[in-house]
């Protein structure tokens, strides 16, 4: 087994890491060659090679593309060639594990890796499960007893082809192409293409998920928002193998994500209790339907508080998680949801950033406030997306959204103030406060003048209007 590993290592910062890989590949008992991808020479020791980058009039981010091309001159030389950032460790039994999942699954398949970080106090973080990027239930395989499932963020910083892989992916027309972004950035797409652009289909291998599992170095994201802690993936691991046993795949109850570069707009899965949402819910609320949450957080502080709690999580992975934390869940689609529910009164219903994500927004509620008492409070909140807002940015230059509002392409509606009134007018609401999410850094501000300053922050990307109406 001859491989060929390209590490893409931009400056210093990361040498102490670049070490710590080239030393892993040299402990190897494949036969293994090392190129360093770098803007400037280092010392890399007698196990590799440094390959100098000329960036002159690119952007920098653009580096790691220049592995695709030495892939391409030395197709037939090497029998496996991986490709990785310089923080991100693959061990020999990540590569045995790979090259045993490739006799079972299919010719579009790829087993693909995992990034974990571990904390100084020994507890786990998985960087990629983050916003709205989760395990798409509908995914699950079971290839020789061995179970795989796609999750929605390809990026690990690193991937493994084989050379009948690599062959095809060049043949794609979509590997040898000059640096872009996309779904993701610059340096994440230099990772992703071969998921995205050559028609292959990134797997995880969940049945074990250790041997999948590569070790992001730094361990920079603990205790920041990217990321989910052992517990959490344990659960969904747990929840992918239950779908494999039955056989047949669930029913999500609707998507989360946009097809925007970052995926801008969609539903942040794994929130932490929204206390400003928490804090809108009526004193009187007894029972309360929350439509289409993610982890369940906000959820579960509520079913702390005493109050009964419904969710109709976005997809049954998640709904294990919210069941965990001792949230009543109802799974399937929208009208299984709906007929599980009849008969069912509820004081509120909560429906938190996904009505700019599903296909018709009116139709959903419509379908969940006859649910809902007569007097019953509703509470939404969706992103805003203004179109001046939208046209100024691509105007700067942001052509990510020229085309936003054309739904088919970007899984995305234009809304305002006035647009979800009309929404939530044509399911028998009537809406009767409608805030602008501030940031806490407005706290301190008098109320007058955060009343002036709504308008002018509602512009700003990333602000969020909260809607409060009742039954008609």
């Amino acid at each position: 087994m001859k491989i060929l590993v390209a590490i893409a290592s931009w400056g210093t910062k990361n040498d102490p890491y670049l070490a710590r890989l080239i030393q892993e590949y040299d402990s190897m008992s494949f036969d293994v060659d090392v190129v360093v991808l770098s803007n400037l020479p280092k010392p890399v020791g007698p196990g590799a090679k440094v390959f100098l980058v000329d960036l002159k009039g690119k952007d920098p981010c653009s580096l790691p593309f220049a592995h695709k091309k030495i892939f391409a001159d030395h197709l037939n030389d090497y029998d496996l060639f991986i490709y990785s950032e310089d923080d991100t460790l693959i061990t020999e039994s990540n590569i045995r594990a790979y090259l045993k999942a490739c006799t079972v699954l299919e010719g579009n398949e790829i087993a693909g890796f995992f990034r974990f970080e571990r904390g100084t106090d020994g507890l786990i973080n998985y960087p990629e499960v983050h916003g709205p990027y989760h395990w798409d239930c509908q995914s699950v395989r079971l290839r020789k007893d061995n179970v795989f499932a796609s999750f929605t963020n390809e990026h690990s910083a690193c991937y493994v082809l084989t050379r009948d892989q690599l062959e095809r992916a060049i043949s794609s027309g979509g590997f040898l192409v000059e640096a872009h972004g996309g779904k993701y950035d610059l340096i994440c797409t230099a990772a992703t293409d071969p998921y995205t652009q050559c028609g292959f289909e990134k797997v995880i291998g969940i049945s074990p998920l250790e041997d999948f599992l590569v070790h992001h170095l730094p361990n920079i994201y603990i205790g920041t928002t990217f990321g989910v802690g052992e517990s959490e993936l344990r659960s969904q691991v747990q929840c992918l193998a239950q779908i494999a046993q039955n056989g047949h795949p669930p029913t999500p109850l609707f998507p989360v994500e946009s097809k925007l570069m970052h995926r801008r707009f969609s539903k942040d899965c794994y929130e932490k209790p929204q206390r400003e949402i928490i804090d809108a819910i009526p004193h009187a609320t007894k029972t309360l339907l929350s439509v289409g949450c993610g982890s369940g957080a906000t959820e579960a502080s509520l079913v702390e508080q005493g109050l009964r709690v419904v969710a109709l999580p976005v997809d049954p992975v998640f709904a294990s998680g919210a069941r965990a934390k001792g949230v009543e869940v109802v799974e399937g689609d929208v009208a299984t949801a709906r007929t599980t529910l009849e008969g069912e009164q509820f004081d509120c219903l909560l429906v938190l950033d996904v009505l700019q994500i599903v296909a018709d927004p009116t139709v959903v509620m419509s379908a969940f406030v006859p649910l809902l008492r007569v007097g019953g409070t509703v509470i939404v909140r969706v992103p805003v997306v203004h179109r001046l807002t939208t046209a100024y940015r691509v105007l700067r230059g942001d052509q990510g959204l020229k085309e936003l509002g054309i739904y088919e392409t970007t899984g995305i509606h234009f809304n305002s103030r006035r647009i979800v009134r009309r929404w939530l007018e044509k399911a028998g609401l009537r809406v009767v406060r409608v805030e602008t999410e501030m940031p806490s850094s407005f706290a301190k501000v008098p109320r007058a003048l955060r009343r002036t300053l709504h308008p002018i922050w509602a512009l700003k990307m990333g602000a969020r209007m909260v809607f409060a109406a009742t039954k008609r």
